[in-house]
């Protein structure tokens, strides 16, 4: 296509963007401030034999609208729809799976040496933000690539953060200049021509004159000189939204026969002034206004990242020990608020949950309170850290786990459902869920009052609407709540966080045919064990239900007790079920995993009649 026709296509990709994100929400800034990059790179590179590897693919909607989904590019981010980030099983063109942060040049260095070695040419581009430089991953590719010397290319997308706020005529004139055959067939002759003077020490002390110069120079005029450290040739900072530098810069690459870099600037939100002057709102946004800019909300409780900000930043307010840290989500934690009233005492360490867990640890090491603040989903990047720098050494910190359970729209890559199975086996944790915004309050100021590893996880969203205490009663520790009891009660159900709500109402649409206990178990880890013999040797069936994995998750916990204490009774596990689950709203996705109130009393009620009718039948 030519330039005008590209640019024109750049208009009708944003509009349909935005049309399509303010009816399903979605990333629309990042997406907006990557549309000419993504033309630009698919004008040049062919990649049904090239690949294009998006890192988080926050930004990569131009991708999927180019790729043949530009039809049913309306129905993103919906149940059975396609998703927001890229995905293998959707399209070939998704070369590999992405939704967490700093993985990409990880994963196009495995595909360039995997070409390599099946004798497949291919070029291998790696498209990576600034945010998600951050991650220690990055780095790590970052160093092989540049050690192994691979024809590797990797676009960096600088929106937010300035890692260097040269760019301008004399930046791209650099890059123009460094990409003529000339300059590189240059370096390479005077090197030879250095290395075969017959007086070898005067040779080597030329060559390594030179080389100190041209590295005081690249430090000097080049920005990108921890990138010639690490082995790769920068260009850049070069427009992303001029289309022609970049598609002749694109083009030019193939002359250098080693990993490049080239940092492009773009804005967040282009082509939309709402997101351009406020890129955070429309990071990752709800439905909304196109023609205003203005986001729907629904009057609602506060949400349980509200509660929890609050109570963190009353806990600080007595106890000067109390430190806060997040891994570059200041805002979605709840934590900006904390910041502002405590700024020495709160630290966002950008993409490195590996580096937030164990610099908490060290903080509890030396005699401070860390209440670290992250995502359930990102948190599991950070188990090895749980496991030997906190619980190991059995260190006072308090982690607490937003997003915890499904969350919707983002899908497989983000639902926080997993976190119960994989912190249960951590000796020396303590895991906590609350049944509602109050007893969130009460677990922080519990778990902070205790010298021990802790966990809280809480879900997305509004809570239920109770009142909040504003001086919290301390929780007995390890202890279940009963919250419906009835006497001779047939079934029992020991519901985990958000499900206690719904198996109150389980056992209301149960109730006239069968008797229902609801206990709230409050405590994962340790659990209530006296409450659950006494249930299970008395209950016709002892249910468990969670809004996490049934492998691993409490319900196998209470299976393992049972087995090991050689009681034998009826049980029912109810969770998520050994799969993945895709984007669609929470309440479709509740649904579609069997717990929603009328979908845990059918499963309760069918369970019943097949132990009273004989087909399931288990001595007591």
């Amino acid at each position: 296509m030519s330039l005008t026709d590209l640019e024109e296509l750049a208009g009708e990709i944003r509009e349909l963007i935005l049309t399509t994100v303010s009816k399903n929400g979605g990333h629309l800034a990042p997406s907006l401030g990557t549309v000419e990059l993504t033309l630009a790179l698919y004008s040049v590179f062919d990649f049904s034999r090239d690949r294009l590897i998006w890192d988080v693919g926050h930004q990569a909607y131009t991708h999927k609208i180019l790729t043949g989904r530009r039809d049913t590019f309306h129905t993103l981010r919906t149940l059975g729809g396609i998703t927001g980030f890229p995905k293998r099983a959707e399209s070939p063109f998704d070369s590999f799976g992405v939704g967490h942060a700093s993985t990409s040049i990880s994963a196009a260095l495995g595909l360039l040496i995997a070409a390599e070695i099946e004798h497949m040419p291919r070029r291998i581009v790696a498209v990576i933000g600034d945010g998600a430089l951050t991650g220690g991953e990055a780095f790590e590719a970052l160093n092989h690539a540049g050690q192994l010397k691979k024809n590797l290319l990797v676009v960096l997308n600088d929106n937010e953060m300035s890692i260097d706020k040269n760019v301008g005529a004399l930046s791209e004139y650099l890059s123009l200049l460094r990409l003529k055959p000339q300059y590189h067939r240059a370096k390479k002759e005077f090197k030879d021509f250095v290395k075969n003077i017959p007086f070898r020490d005067i040779g080597e002390k030329i060559l390594l004159a030179a080389n100190s110069v041209h590295a005081g120079l690249t430090a000097a005029i080049v920005p990108g000189a921890i990138f010639e450290a690490l082995g790769f040739t920068y260009l850049g900072p070069i427009d992303g939204h001029d289309l022609k530098n970049m598609r002749d810069i694109f083009s030019r690459v193939g002359v250098i026969d080693s990993p490049v870099l080239i940092h492009v600037h773009t804005t967040k939100g282009k082509g939309y002034a709402p997101a351009e002057t406020a890129p955070e709102k429309f990071h990752g946004v709800g439905k909304f206004d196109k023609e205003t800019g203005q986001i729907f909300k629904k009057k609602s409780p506060p949400s349980y990242t509200e509660i929890f900000s609050q109570a963190v930043i009353d806990c600080a307010a007595h106890d000067e020990k109390i430190v806060a840290i997040t891994a570059a989500m200041p805002t979605g934690t709840g934590l900006k608020k904390f910041a502002e009233k405590f700024p020495h005492r709160f630290f966002d360490v950008g993409i490195a949950e590996e580096h937030a867990v164990t610099l908490a640890a060290g903080m509890a090491a030396g005699g401070l309170r860390p209440v670290v603040a992250i995502y359930s989903t990102f948190m599991q990047r950070a188990y090895d850290q749980i496991l030997h720098d906190i619980c190991l050494q059995n260190l006072p910190v308090l982690l607490c786990l937003d997003r915890g359970g499904l969350v919707g729209e983002d899908g497989a890559t983000h639902h926080g459902v997993f976190d119960l199975a994989y912190l249960r086996t951590i000796p020396n944790i303590n895991i906590m869920a609350p049944k509602d915004e109050n007893e969130l309050r009460q677990m922080i100021f519990t778990a902070i009052k205790k010298n021990l590893p802790a966990a809280i996880r809480y879900p997305r969203g509004s809570g239920l609407g109770v009142t909040v205490e504003d001086k919290p009663q301390q929780l007995p520790w390890g202890k279940a709540e009963i919250v419906e009891q009835s006497q001779s009660a047939d079934v029992t159900i020991f519901a985990v966080g958000t499900m206690v709500a719904s198996c109150v109402e389980a056992a209301k649409l149960l109730r006239g045919k069968i008797s229902v206990n609801v206990v709230n178990v409050r405590f994962v880890k340790p659990f209530d064990t006296e409450l659950l013999k006494k249930f299970a040797r008395s209950a016709k069936l002892l249910v468990t239900c969670e809004e996490g994995t049934l492998a691993g998750g409490f319900g196998s916990a209470v299976a393992e007790f049972l087995a090991d204490e050689k009681i034998l009774t009826n049980l029912l596990r109810i969770g998520i079920p050994d799969k993945f689950v895709e984007q669609g709203n929470r309440a479709e996705l509740l649904n579609l995993c069997s717990l929603t109130p009328q979908k845990i009393s059918q499963q309760i009620h069918e369970r019943l009649n097949e132990i009273i009718f004989g087909f399931l039948t288990v001595t007591t």
